[in-house]
């Protein structure tokens, strides 16, 4: 048998034509993208704050307690600079000798910047790695000891410095990463122009602003493959799509249910696919459900207010779910800012002798904003002015705007890992349905936006009992219906002391609190089947705090969801037949409707 031929050794040189004409056609895609983004920026300039965060102050006040404790501060220096030398003798000690001394500092649990192996085999990578830490924990230090700051100083300084050093981590760098040195010399800088073009998609996409892409968009399609539990919207206005669902049982609880989740995101977090839908679980435990579909808000509804959404959403809604099923009453669930919401109309309806609602629950829900989690560092009258300038000019807040502040709350996983994956690694994006919801932003109407950053984050006037509606001043301790709260423990934006103390601020005397593993998402989508997480309980609400309550609560190993639906059950008054959507108010079109399937990145 004949030799077979040798295999030929490709050129090189052969591919120059061919890469240089990509690379040809990326930087004209380019040219043009920054182009606009050039000329949007000049439009800016005349109105924009060169501060819109309002930061300056507070990192004035940061500095003045340097300048007025020096003996702190060089003392500090010195700890720092002791730390980075012993650190320095350790590594040349590793180096000469090849055994590794015990770290001075490691990675949090759970930090995936320095997972490749190199961050701790080579002595070189393992400096760069420890020296980060070592002044990263010394930065925070400082913030934590530094006098005089107001809490609102604090919490903006805290979250301004948390960013930087997340920026400036050498995980971040493509000339230190050892992944993406290996990669680009395994791929010979292909992942670089790979990670060139998806740069470019993403400026295309926010239309000169940087749109980081966290997942295959074309992976999903709302209505196909998620939010497909069968229903049909039963009403409609400019604000909302009513949605009832198909009954999975023969027979139904007789109170509705009716949800009112947050509108800074879409409801299909509750239905994301068949397995991880509260909404469809819900179904299937014999509940009538009905889901407020929030419009994604433009021009026309530019003249909206915290009062509209109240009467034209929620009390309509109310008023539409008890038409459809001819009772007297209905339970009611809001989430987030859904819970606000909920709670401030459950005062309204109190102040006006309304008992339509049978229960409330509330995930994650605040209605005292004494100490509101990290979003409060985005709020304070220089703030608050520099939204509502950006507001005047449409009527809303960009949907991108709110997409960019909620990953800036987790900019190492929401940010960086992406830059690294995306830019640096050329990495297409692994599907994730959550990632996906999460890029799924909503605009927000400009005015209702305004009120409840003023009302409840900077002048917390719910709580105070200074909140007026129509007329009626709010009082929560009228509020005496059964309520039922999920606060979660590791939730940055509803925090579960505040969430506590939401429940402390209302006037029944039937009130369930459980807290939930996990966070603000995943610690309330967060199916029995799924065997994730833990909750604990306890009878009443004993205790100030949350710390004084958790003192002798019972954990629980799996999903809360069966001990809600338990609770749900018994404010329900029996078992009828099951409802089929529509039947009283007719069928608009099926679930999960329009409204919801309306993109920003559509919009024109």
């Amino acid at each position: 048998m004949a030799d077979e031929p040798a295999t030929k050794p490709t050129d090189p040189a052969a591919d120059l034509p061919v890469l240089s004409d990509r690379i040809g056609r990326i930087v004209e895609r380019s040219s043009k993208v920054w182009a606009e983004a050039l000329d949007k920026q000049i439009d800016d300039i005349g109105h924009l704050k060169p501060d819109p965060l309002n930061t300056v102050p507070s990192m004035a006040r940061w500095a003045y307690d340097f300048w007025d404790h020096p003996d702190r501060m060089a003392t500090a220096m010195g700890q720092l600079w002791a730390a980075q030398a012993d650190l320095w003798t350790r590594t040349m000690q590793r180096a000469w000798t090849g055994e590794a001394a015990s770290p001075l500092i490691q990675p949090e649990r759970g930090d995936k910047r320095f997972k490749d192996k190199l961050w701790d085999e080579s002595p070189f990578y393992d400096y760069l790695k420890q020296s980060y830490l070592l002044t990263a924990d010394w930065l925070k230090g400082r913030l934590a000891e530094a006098e005089g700051l107001t809490p609102q100083d604090r919490k903006k300084l805290e979250l301004i410095t948390r960013n930087f050093i997340e920026a400036t981590s050498p995980s971040n760098s493509p000339v230190i990463n050892p992944e993406v040195l290996r990669t680009t010399i395994d791929e010979k800088g292909e992942n670089l122009i790979r990670g060139l073009e998806h740069l470019v998609r993403d400026l295309e996409r926010g239309k000169g602003q940087l749109l980081i892409q966290q997942t295959d968009m074309s992976a999903f399609k709302v209505g196909e493959n998620m939010a497909t539990t069968p229903g049909a919207v039963v009403f409609e206005n400019e604000l909302l799509q009513l949605i009832q669902y198909a009954p999975a049982t023969e027979q139904v609880h007789k109170t509705p249910l009716l949800f009112c989740p947050p509108w800074i995101n879409k409801f299909y977090i509750l239905d994301l696919n068949e397995k991880k839908s509260m909404i469809r679980w819900l179904v299937e435990q014999g509940h009538t459900v009905f889901v407020i579909s929030w419009v994604n808000p433009g021009p026309a509804q530019k003249d909206e207010t915290w009062e509209s959404y109240m009467t034209k959403g929620v009390l309509t809604a109310l008023a539409k779910v008890l038409e459809e099923t001819g009772e007297p009453q209905a339970n009611i669930v809001g989430y987030c800012i859904g819970g606000t919401m909920v709670g401030s109309t459950l005062a309204y309806m109190a102040a006006n002798g309304d008992d339509r609602v049978k229960s409330a629950t509330f995930f994650t829900a605040q209605l005292d904003f004494t100490d509101a989690g990290e979003l409060q560092a985005f709020v304070d009258d220089e703030v608050l002015d520099t939204i509502e300038q950006a507001v005047d000019e449409k009527g809303y807040l960009a949907a991108e705007n709110m997409f960019a502040a909620f990953n800036s709350l987790r900019s190492t996983d929401l940010i960086w890992g992406f830059v690294i994956n995306n830019y640096l690694l050329g990495k297409e994006n692994f599907p994730f349905d959550l990632l996906y919801w999460n890029s799924d932003s909503t605009a927000m109407p400009g005015r209702v936006h305004m009120y409840y950053l003023d009302t409840f984050y900077n002048r917390n006037l719910l709580a105070k009992g200074e909140m007026e509606i129509a007329g009626q001043r709010l009082d929560l301790s009228r509020v005496k219906l059964p309520c039922f709260h999920v606060g979660t423990v590791e939730d940055h934006i509803a925090p579960a002391p505040s969430t506590y103390r939401a429940a402390k601020m209302l006037g029944s005397r039937s009130q369930t609190y459980i807290l939930a593993g996990s966070g603000h998402i995943a610690g309330v989508v967060n199916p029995p089947a799924s065997g994730k997480y833990q909750y604990w309980t306890k009878r009443g609400l004993k205790g100030t705090t949350l710390e004084e309550w958790r003192e002798g609560t019972t954990e629980t190993k799996g999903s809360w969801w069966p001990h809600w639906d338990k609770w749900l059950a018994a404010k329900s008054d029996g078992k009828v037949p099951g409802r089929s959507p529509g039947t009283v108010l007719g069928q608009i079109e099926p679930a999960p409707g329009r409204y919801v399937k309306q993109r920003f990145d559509d919009e024109s």
